[in-house]
């Protein structure tokens, strides 16, 4: 039996072979892989993970199958390329998007991902497969299908019950080797953001992050992947030619959330983690999770007051509360505010804050600059008041108004607060 050899100057002890290896055939010794030959059964899934090419198997062990296993994809393959000596596969290609999920409870961005992936399967005649890993978490396979996947590949495992990067990776790439994604999308999380810079970094093939469009070019049929670029100052569009899968995140509320059908039918192919508890590196001692009750979450909001340096002062910002409690909406704030110190980065808006998708968004006093438009130009109906008649807000907005947003914004609560109780102007505004 063939048994990988450690190519010790490229070592970087990153510890992603150790994690891949099905027989726990590797170790960390001072720094240094080392291979526990008796339990090695050269299938070199150690040598297609390392980063460094730091692990070798012998040249008459390349290409041959492990016994029992199916025959992999050579390190630096297309994983989305029909491996060499199988017939090309009948089925249509996949898009995958990631169900992110806190104690049995999916993001948002999960279903969002899925009505995306749903378009751009229609555009390659493919079909659309959800990831869903966890553990108890067979409902939401249901809910994948309800907003629009086809098959869900799930795998629920105790060892998967709360994110830890390990297992989640070892999941997620197992099952990328085996059923060959050709786009792989995920939320631009905290969780997503980890999982896909490792897992991109394990199949060796690109990641664009913090995406704002997704579409498939019609001659190439390349995923174009859109996003800020240089601090926001221009939009990028990315393309992944020559590996598989093409891999995305995508902000949250950029993309618009599927209409949910209880009806649809769909397959849930279950997998096998193959992965012990004991083999994992990290271990949860205490999970605390805090919901602040007095912070508002802008990206759940349907209705967004929003102000920028052109307030002046944080004593503006009463009047956009005002404005706003006559609209039932929250207050948020442009980075320049933020970095001013007038409102909380909890409710900044734009490329370094979060993302939002209201009916209404109203910017005061906000410039418009490219940072804060790829947070908010998908809200419905975008109402701008700005005293530069030539503000890039107004490029976006589906009502502008110029002048002093400090005569502006208290007439617009007074007319509001009428319209609303249904009483004269004066009447509203004294009560």
């Amino acid at each position: 039996m063939a048994v990988v050899k450690v190519i010790e100057p490229k070592c970087i002890a990153c510890e992603q072979c150790i994690a891949a290896c099905p027989e726990q055939a590797l170790e960390l010794v001072n720094d240094m892989v080392r291979v526990i030959a008796e339990r090695c059964n050269g299938c070199g899934e150690c040598v297609r993970m390392c980063p460094s090419e730091a692990l070798e198997l012998p040249v008459e062990a390349v290409g041959a199958p492990s016994p029992g296993r199916p025959e992999a994809a050579p390190v630096g393959a297309s994983v989305g390329a029909p491996s060499p000596g199988r017939p090309e596969a009948a089925r249509p290609p996949e898009v995958w998007a990631f169900v992110e999920q806190t104690d049995g409870v999916a993001a948002n961005v999960s279903w969002e991902l899925i009505g995306k992936a749903a378009e751009i399967a229609g555009d390659l005649d493919g079909r659309v497969a959800a990831l869903l890993l966890g553990h108890k978490v067979r409902p939401l396979a249901d809910e994948a299908i309800a907003y629009g996947a086809d098959i869900v590949y799930l795998v629920d495992d105790p060892v998967l019950d709360h994110y830890r990067t390990q297992p989640y990776l070892h999941a997620a790439v197992s099952l990328v080797r085996k059923y060959e994604p050709t786009i792989f999308l995920l939320g631009a999380t905290a969780m997503g953001r980890d999982l896909a810079g490792a897992v991109a970094t394990s199949l060796r093939t690109g990641l664009t992050a913090d995406c704002t469009g997704l579409s498939i070019n019609p001659e190439s049929k390349l995923l174009e992947q859109t996003r800020p670029a240089y601090g926001g100052n221009i939009m990028a569009t990315i393309l992944c030619a020559d590996r598989r899968p093409q891999m995305s995140t995508v902000r949250p509320r950029v993309m618009p959330m599927p209409a949910r059908d209880e009806s649809r039918q769909g397959r849930v192919i279950t997998e096998v983690l193959g992965l012990r508890e004991s083999d994992v590196a990290t271990r949860l001692l205490e999970y605390h999770r805090e919901d602040s009750a007095d912070e508002v979450r802008i990206e759940d909001a349907s209705v967004i007051v929003s102000g920028g340096r052109g307030l002046g002062s944080p004593e503006g910002f009463k009047l956009l509360e005002e404005l706003a409690q006559a609209v039932g909406g929250v207050v948020a704030g442009s980075r320049g505010a933020v970095d001013s110190g007038w409102i909380s980065a909890a409710r900044q808006v734009g490329q370094t804050g979060k993302t939002v998708r209201p009916k209404v968004y109203i910017a005061c006093g906000i410039s418009g600059s490219i940072q804060h438009l790829v947070g908010m130009q998908t809200s419905d109906v975008i109402i701008a008041i700005n005293v530069d008649p030539e503000a890039p807000i107004f490029k976006v907005a589906t009502y502008g108004i110029v002048g002093d947003l400090y005569q502006v914004v208290p007439a617009l609560t007074r007319e509001f607060r009428a319209r609303l109780s249904g009483r004269p102007p004066a009447e509203a505004a004294a009560s």
